[in-house]
């Protein structure tokens, strides 16, 4: 018998990652309450706070109106270009949960082994360390060291981190805020890099789509930026928009009733 009735799966996406917020608003509406979630970068983010109480209007009120520049530091360079001190200082201020075992929803979050060059599961330990080594996209960002290991951005490796609920639940939720369709205007050297890591990331999402029982894909955020954090209410309502459309269609693969 599985351990849970519900796992949710958190993609990365940077400021996209605002569409988590409003998935998980449809999800609760539907009575779709996860029992664990795994999530990787801005995933890990929305799950962190979700598994710490927070509603996602109140997610949602604590990161928007900011933009990149809040939440980080520029340095000189040495394993990326800024520190993501920001980011830690809103952790640290508005998270009540200080490790994972303080959390009232279990929570996976995924970041990216520098040296072996593969995922790691963060289960337990200081939870702002986790999230903060989960986002550290590199060269932009400093590798996040947590005891001999140096960490970057868990999408890297594994930007649908599936395979540490995968056999404990019931039903697999998977939200995937990173849809590689067409998109507009790829102009400059950072929008470039940006298509290119999205591209790079998507067959190996494709593999995964089936093991779901429910995928909620968000469509229609391709050309938000991703490091634009300015349109948080619109992605928020794509999200939600999106998930009760999934929701509405009735019956899961699972044959649970929506």
């Amino acid at each position: 018998m599985a351990k849970y009735d519900v796992g949710l799966v958190l993609s990365g996406g940077a400021a996209r990652g605002f569409a988590h917020l409003g998935v998980l608003k449809a999800l609760e509406e539907k009575g779709l309450k996860p029992g664990i979630i795994s999530g990787v970068s801005a995933g890990a983010i929305a799950g962190a706070f979700y598994a710490d109480g927070y509603t996602p209007e109140e997610i949602l009120e604590i990161y928007i109106g900011h933009n990149l520049f809040d939440f980080v530091q520029i340095t000189l360079p040495r394993t990326g270009l800024f520190k993501l001190t920001g980011m830690k200082n809103v952790l640290k201020k508005h998270l009540r949960a200080k490790r994972f075992d303080d959390l009232n929803i279990p929570l996976v979050v995924t970041a990216t082994d520098l040296n072996q060059g593969k995922p790691v599961y963060l289960r337990e330990g200081d939870l702002s360390e986790a999230i903060l080594a989960s986002s550290a996209v590199p060269v932009l960002f400093e590798v996040i060291m947590i005891g001999n290991v140096e960490y970057i951005d868990g999408g890297i490796t594994n930007n649908l981190p599936l395979a540490p609920i995968a056999d404990d639940c019931s039903t697999l939720v998977g939200v995937y805020v990173n849809h590689s369709g067409y998109q507009e205007n790829v102009k400059g050297i950072a929008n470039i890099a940006e298509r290119a890591f999205h591209l790079a990331v998507a067959a190996d999402v494709e593999r995964k789509k089936s093991h779901f029982d429910l995928f909620i894909e968000p469509k229609d955020i391709a050309n938000y930026g991703f490091f634009n954090l300015k349109n948080g209410q619109e992605l928020f309502r794509v999200g939600y928009d999106t998930a009760m459309e999934v929701l509405g269609k009735g019956q899961s693969r699972a044959g649970m009733r929506m």
